[in-house]
């Protein structure tokens, strides 16, 4: 069910890079074979209903040899077009035929009494969850804010930087079948926390076009009354380019399927993005000490996403051979069976090491969206740790911690963009500016060696508009 990989050896070495290509931002993210496979399905489907658009991504599905990465880019570059051109008709028009709803464009924003009702209608201890969860969310993002600091003042010179929030931001909410008001929390506070004015949700409807009112009710205690009926592609579009209905934002985030992935990396430059979101992945690095019933129990709460994956790194043959046991017994009681057996057999490994440094080694090369730590003395391992979106320490302390409660979000880098890329914060939501003050002593003092560069590159004129101040 799930390989086991034994670094130790030549074979072992060599089945770890051919996994670790599988589960890079740069060959799975979008031209995986789960990608693939959506992409088909959902042209498929569309293609059910008529639409033309994506006539080619089912072509492809249907003909065997896979709708490849170009078939599915050109069929969201069609999308995003279509909204460029159509607006809000063509919002709905996508969003009803993507999502089976019948949206109207009079029917793209959820009108605030709605988002009332829902609040309203929910349970109480759901409220009083949502309402911790966010108090957590903002307490850690405002206490990691960047603040200005007083300029430096040096001989007539002032250089300084000043922080400004952005003025819209656009949060995608994935939705449909399935509903996350958890990531509402974990992307809208932190914007809000930043000072962002305005924050606008995009949620794809279910097939009786309403947003789960779990969503909704989190919307409205996150503080965000700007709610809209769209998904997918067309929602991505909408944010970026605007419509009569949906006003352009300056920056866009939140997770999404192969679709919306695309779409995100094909507006960045008109819009900033948050990141290009891959599966979910954990890696949990672990010794002798490890509870293997546990460490099972956390490779699978990765492995249910659609797709996950799970990865054990440890120099204890024993507890690798105890964890993939613990695997098989646990499987069969979630409710996500298939899915997290595809995610064990396709994306996930356990791997045996020589030894704690040679564990560290790789974990650092995977550069995992989530770490665990799970040893006698895991702040000691820490110390050496330095490519991983979120750590979890210790074994009172699963992912799922930091999925719901803890306060950092958990939108984190995929697919061993940790190497570069964190996790997103408040700080995300914020621009620095640099801002710089001379006296007229000071450019003197400086002049000579302004004028010397600018000749060095041959741009005269700026030269000159120092020399023209002093002279």
């Amino acid at each position: 069910m799930i390989r086991r990989i034994d670094l130790r050896t030549a074979a072992g070495r060599e089945a770890m890079e051919v996994l670790r290509a599988a589960l890079s931002a740069e060959q799975g993210m979008i031209s995986g074979e789960a990608g693939a496979d959506e992409a088909a399905r959902s042209g498929a489907e569309a293609m059910r209903r008529g639409d033309e658009a994506a006539s080619g991504v089912a072509e492809a599905g249907r003909g065997g040899a896979a709708a490849g990465p170009r078939d599915i880019e050109a069929a969201v570059r069609r999308i995003i077009d279509a909204v460029r051109t159509g607006g809000d008709a063509a919002v709905a028009e996508w969003t009803s035929k993507f999502d089976g709803a019948d949206i109207r464009p009079e029917d793209l924003r959820v009108p605030e009494e709605k988002i009332e009702a829902a609040y309203k209608a929910m349970p109480r201890e759901f409220i009083r969850t949502v309402t911790r969860i966010r108090d957590a969310v903002r307490r850690f993002q405002r206490s990691i804010l960047h603040r200005a600091r007083k300029p430096i003042h040096r001989e007539g010179r002032s250089v300084g930087l000043v922080y400004r929030p952005l003025a819209r931001v656009g949060v995608y909410v994935p939705g449909g079948k399935a509903f996350y008001p958890s990531t509402v929390l974990m992307t809208a506070v932190p914007a809000l926390a930043a000072g962002v004015p305005e924050v606008a949700v995009a949620c794809p409807p279910s097939k009786d076009g309403d947003i789960h009112p779990s969503v909704l009710a989190t919307c409205r205690a996150a503080g965000v009354s700007e709610i809209y009926r769209m998904g997918g592609v067309q929602a991505i579009a909408a944010f970026a380019y605007g419509t009569a209905t949906v006003r352009p934002v300056e920056k866009i985030v939140g997770p999404g399927n192969t679709y919306v992935q695309l779409a995100k990396k094909m507006v960045f430059g008109r819009v900033g993005i948050d990141s290009f979101a891959g599966p979910s992945e954990v890696v949990v690095l672990a010794d002798g000490s490890a509870d293997a019933a546990l460490v099972a129990a956390d490779m699978l709460s990765q492995a249910e996403h659609d797709p996950g994956s799970a990865i054990l790194v440890t120099p204890d043959e024993a507890l690798a051979d105890a964890v993939v046991k613990e695997l098989a017994r646990q499987l069969d009681g979630l409710s996500r069976v298939e899915a997290a057996r595809a995610a064990l057999e396709k994306y996930s490994a356990a791997v045996i090491v020589a030894d704690m440094d040679e564990a560290v080694r790789i974990t650092n090369s995977l550069a995992p969206e989530h770490l665990e730590i799970q040893t006698a003395r895991p702040e000691e391992v820490l110390r050496d740790i330095w490519c991983a979106g979120a750590v979890f320490l210790g074994r009172y302390t699963p992912v799922a911690v930091g999925d719901y409660v803890a306060g950092p979000s958990h939108t984190l880098p995929t697919g061993g963009t940790a190497r570069w890329a964190s996790g997103l914060t408040a700080n995300d939501f914020l621009r620095s500016m640099s801002v710089v003050e001379y006296g007229r002593e000071a450019l003197i003092r400086d002049a000579d060696d302004i004028c010397r560069m600018a000749g060095v590159e041959g741009l005269t004129a700026h030269a000159e508009s120092v020399r023209k101040r002093i002279t």
